[in-house]
């Protein structure tokens, strides 16, 4: 089930649906809303979303109150969370799937919104969407960089197949603290494109996400399924090469390298400072030995910039070779 296309003039909401970090930035918060603006959409700030619970953006009848109004409010054509956190799987047993199955609409945030995301995929089949958030990219001092904001309109705003996604030219995972010293364009470094840790090919749906979070849902009904998956996963600054390892072998125990046709990963942060004498590619080629799809690394998803927004369930294809081709075989609105 696909949502509508976005078009100029449509209204987006925005949606604090694990941390609150949004209340303690507010000109960043500003930031994101004027870059939206700019863009041409109307923004909708649900009333939560700067709320303050704890560690979360409200309560869990908060965030699930704002999640509700915005898929039943008919002027709401898109739904953004402002940014990711650590909890936003608490609302998954009381969201009204129903709801949102009788009114599809966009819906995207990436890191623990994962949790959300996949959750709400697998319980309706809405194609949902990992991708740009408010605070960290609309909320950058010129708004969404080149390579995000193309590929946003393109996968987000038109309804012909996706197609090729072609590496950046550079990226940055230059940390400026937000609203204390984020009024420069961070330094960036060029891009050495994708890096292929096992050649093949495969095609399947798209199933992405932040790793962690994603393993959160194993075992539950909130779990997407596997079958045939191009998994697209990413995880943060925080993890280490040793937790890393731990979460691909944790999929190997689940049974998931039986059932997907590709691993794409998105690119680390330098922060998860990986050993040049056993790279990321030897912890992944370690955890899916015995297996032959292909696994390609450094995409432009995740925790650094630029990204390209991932639509789950819409299929793809991976082909690593001499070349790699990673394609978006369909339109993920309609």
């Amino acid at each position: 089930m696909k949502p509508a296309q976005l078009n100029v003039g449509d209204t987006i909401a925005i949606v604090s649906p694990a941390s609150a970090v949004a209340a303690y930035v507010p000109r960043r918060l500003q930031r994101g809303i004027e870059t939206l603006e700019r863009m041409g959409f109307k923004v909708l700030l649900m009333p939560n979303a700067t709320a303050v619970h704890s560690h979360t953006a409200g309560t869990i009848g908060e965030r699930l109150q704002d999640l509700h109004m915005a898929f039943k409010n008919p002027d709401v054509k898109a739904i953004f969370a402002a940014i990711g956190g650590f909890n936003s799987h608490q609302l998954l047993d009381e969201l009204d799937y129903e709801l949102i199955r009788n009114n599809p609409k966009i819906f995207m945030g990436y890191s623990d919104i994962t949790a959300l995301l996949s959750g709400i995929q697998t319980k309706t089949g809405l194609t949902t969407f990992v991708g740009p958030a408010i605070l960290p990219q609309f909320g950058q001092l010129h708004g969404l960089d080149d390579y995000t904001k193309k590929w946003f309109e393109r996968t987000l705003m038109q309804t012909d197949p996706i197609g090729p996604i072609e590496a950046s030219d550079e990226w940055t995972d230059e940390g400026l603290r937000w609203d204390v010293n984020d009024d420069r364009r961070r330094t960036h470094v060029a891009n050495d494109g994708y890096v292929v840790a096992r050649t093949g090919e495969g095609t399947g749906p798209i199933v992405a996400g932040n790793l962690g979070t994603l393993l959160l849902l194993a075992g539950t009904p909130y779990m997407p399924s596997l079958d045939g998956a191009v998994l697209m996963l990413e995880d943060d600054e925080s993890e280490t090469p040793e937790t890393i390892d731990r979460y691909f072998t944790q999929l190997r125990h689940l049974g998931a390298y039986e059932k997907i046709s590709g691993i794409v990963v998105g690119r680390f942060h330098s922060k998860v400072e990986f050993d040049p004498d056993f790279p990321l590619k030897d912890i992944l080629l370690r955890a899916t030995r015995g297996y032959d799809f292909p696994i390609v690394l450094n995409a432009d998803f995740g925790h650094t910039d630029p990204v390209f927004p991932l639509p789950n369930g819409i299929q793809a294809t991976v082909s690593a070779g001499e070349r790699v081709v990673i394609e978006m075989l369909e339109s993920a609105v309609k």
